[in-house]
């Protein structure tokens, strides 16, 4: 295991016929470009003791982070024994509503961005196509990268409204990849394991390694232990600059040669 202000665990050890050819990067939004989960945790809480229930910060963290909107919804509901409002539509989608209108509200009041996020994700978006897989609202992260003048970086943005499943589920990295593909005809179809995918959960590196990516977990949101699934761990993006992420990236394949 590695200690260093860049990276201090690096799980993922290539074999000569499987090394990591970095050619896109995909973040998650909330807990990685965007330090919001206590402004989630708060608005969940508060939109469910509107309807007379508690939500507690340990069972967020626990069951909850890394779900969209609509499943945190269903599965606090389900846990209080509310399953006949959970099977209700339209008052789920007006928690929903409900949610999104608070966080509009308090993002408008709130620098949340993480530091070093945008000199990261600017030079990254200088070397490779980037998207954004989240279980946020399209219009929510449109928001905040618009406003943090990176928008233009990102080539795909997979939201809450464009899957199915939720992380762990890996359907959010797959459809990133299929969008990213319709730029790369000139340089041929990406691969997944040539995708880095950039999370702070569990479920997304689930998610990640589901769809055949690798991961680098920051601990934004859980301490490394917890994240020991994941194929590198970093402490923050503000430490690690593209360059010595692709230089850690590169001995990582020489040392296998």
């Amino acid at each position: 295991m590695l200690y260093c202000s860049l990276l201090f665990q690096t799980k993922f050890t290539p074999t000569i016929k499987d090394q990591f050819m970095l050619r896109a990067i995909i973040f998650d939004f909330n807990g990685v470009i965007i330090d919001d989960e206590p402004l989630h945790l708060e608005l969940f809480r508060r939109v469910l003791a509107e309807e007379g229930l508690e939500l507690s910060e340990q069972d967020y963290y626990d069951k909850y982070l890394g779900y969209d909107d609509r499943s945190c919804f269903l599965a606090a509901l389900a846990d209080a024994g509310r399953a006949q409002l959970a099977s209700d539509a339209a008052f789920i989608n007006e928690l929903i509503a409900r949610k999104a209108d608070y966080y509009r509200r308090a993002i408008d009041q709130r620098d949340l961005l993480f530091p070093g996020v945008v000199g990261f994700v600017q030079a990254a978006a200088a070397r490779f196509p980037l998207a954004i897989v989240s279980g946020a609202l399209l219009q929510e992260i449109e928001l905040v990268l618009t406003r943090a003048g990176i928008r233009h970086c990102f080539r795909a943005i997979i939201a809450a409204e464009d899957v199915s499943q939720c992380k762990p589920h890996p359907e959010g990295y797959l459809k990133a990849l299929t969008v990213l593909n319709a730029y790369s005809a000139q340089t041929g179809a990406l691969q997944p394991d040539e995708c880095l995918v950039i999370e702070d959960s569990v479920a997304g590196i689930a998610a990640a390694h589901g769809a055949g990516m690798r991961c680098l977990a920051i601990t934004n949101s859980y301490p490394a232990s917890e994240l020991a699934e994941a194929d590198w761990v970093v402490s923050s993006l503000a430490d690690c600059s593209i360059e010595l992420l692709l230089a850690k990236l590169k001995r990582d394949r020489e040392g296998q040669r």
